[in-house]
């Protein structure tokens, strides 16, 4: 039998404690031997819980008691549960978690520790949540050369997108139905900035390319810009607004970035909706594969950090090789990105025509009934030659008071 203990009792921790107890005969069957919950770590105090007598408030009974092989942390954030972690690799237990902040900002100083220590550092649920996708990457893909990673990462931001693009809601008022729906937190920033796909999406750059990955070298741009009337153009011209955090890696570079993207109805990630993620991986040799559904909730990613305590349990006596090397991946400036744009102006376009073509050069016109503005759509730039085209187009704007760019989307058309 092997004894293992949870660190947050929270959604996932119960969660996780759950699926230990109800399916204790199929993860026995897997792991080659019973998995038994020893001990729950908590702040707080659970006298209803099934786990009420695993209770305990001290986590050094966890980091010294010799029979506890395997540690799930799942009670996120950087403190306590770095310094948590770190112990427990130290002294010699497999570590599992759902932290994609841990991961992302500690995981290259977390993986050489269990390297060095033989025992192992699992992290499936830190980015898709129920969706396997982390696993694929060092087992199923390991044979590919990864070339690019496109997700809708974040099930917040998605579900916000889904009611403006249906409904024609705000952002403000999608934003609170998600919050009244518990999709969202009283504070939004780490998922409406784009923070948490960011983190999500460099761990996954890191697993392509092998290297460390810094999510602050990435441009991360969120959706708070995003209107409803950017999505009634989008209708119009047969296309929908997702928050996208993507890697492409061509010759050694890399470009990676979070940020709202335009796609139409041939891209895959077009009909992922409401709270659920997809993710693409494009492989040179596989070509694009899909991954597909609920990339948070309790069960879901419980269920994924279930299949990484068993891959421990399997693994009791050796070291998975799996994440990065210290070796650090630079990622190229967002300026060398190639997009198409859609771009809202204000006024008419009869009488900006010329000025339009001048900085943009050939350009798709959208416009909508009754409003003093209209839309175009660029042919593919890379975005620092957007950027200039467009500040020379507001500066002549301005020179001739009248107002420029109201609003940006790349797109991928």
């Amino acid at each position: 039998m092997i004894k293992a203990a949870v660190m947050g009792y929270g959604t996932i921790g119960s969660g996780v404690a759950e699926i230990l107890d109800q399916n204790r005969d199929v993860i026995a069957k897997q792991a080659g031997q019973e998995v038994e919950l020893q001990y729950v770590l908590d702040l707080r105090e659970f006298p209803d819980s099934p786990v009420a007598d695993k209770i305990i408030h001290d986590f050094k009974v966890i980091e010294e008691d010799p029979e506890i092989r395997i540690v799930v942390e799942t009670m996120g954030g950087l403190t306590p549960a770095y310094p948590f972690v770190k112990a427990c690799l130290l002294a010699g237990k497999h570590v599992v978690t759902s932290n994609k902040a841990l991961v992302a900002a500690h995981g290259t100083e977390l993986l050489r520790i269990a390297k060095e220590k033989n025992v192992n550092f699992l992290f499936e649920a830190s980015v898709g949540g129920g969706i396997p996708v982390i696993r694929p990457l060092y087992r199923c893909l390991m044979g590919e050369r990864i070339q690019e990673i496109t997700g809708i990462l974040n099930g917040t931001t998605n579900y916000i997108l889904t009611k403006m693009d249906r409904e024609g809601e705000s952002f403000e008022n999608a934003l609170k139905e998600a919050q009244n729906l518990g999709y969202a937190e009283r504070n939004p920033e780490a998922d409406v900035e784009g923070h948490d796909t960011c983190r999500k999406i460099a761990i996954l750059t890191a697993m392509a390319t092998g290297k460390e990955v810094d999510y602050q070298d990435i441009y991360t741009e969120g959706i708070t810009r995003i209107t409803d009337i950017d999505f009634k153009y989008a209708e119009k011209l047969g296309t929908s607004v997702k928050l996208f955090g993507t890697s492409r890696m061509k010759d050694g570079k890399v470009t990676a970035f979070v940020a709202p993207v335009m796609i139409d109805k041939s891209n895959p990630l077009y009909s992922v909706s409401d709270v659920f993620n997809g993710i693409m991986i494009k492989g040179n040799m596989l070509g694009t594969s899909m991954f597909y559904g609920s990339g948070a909730g309790k069960l879901p990613t419980a269920s994924a950090v279930v299949a990484d305590i068993i891959e421990a349990a399997q693994n009791l006596t050796s070291h998975v090789e799996l994440g990065w090397s210290d070796e650090k991946q630079s990622i190229e400036p967002m300026d060398q990105a190639s997009f198409r744009y859609f771009v809202r102006i204000a006024g008419s376009y009869r009488n900006k025509e010329q000025d339009v073509k001048q900085a943009f050069g050939k350009v798709e016109v959208f416009e909508l009934y009754g409003m003093d503005e209209f839309a175009v759509l660029t042919q593919e730039m890379k975005e620092g030659e957007f950027k200039a085209a467009a500040a020379a187009f507001d500066e002549k704007e301005q020179a001739n008071s009248d107002f420029g760019i109201k609003q940006m989307i790349r797109a991928a058309l």
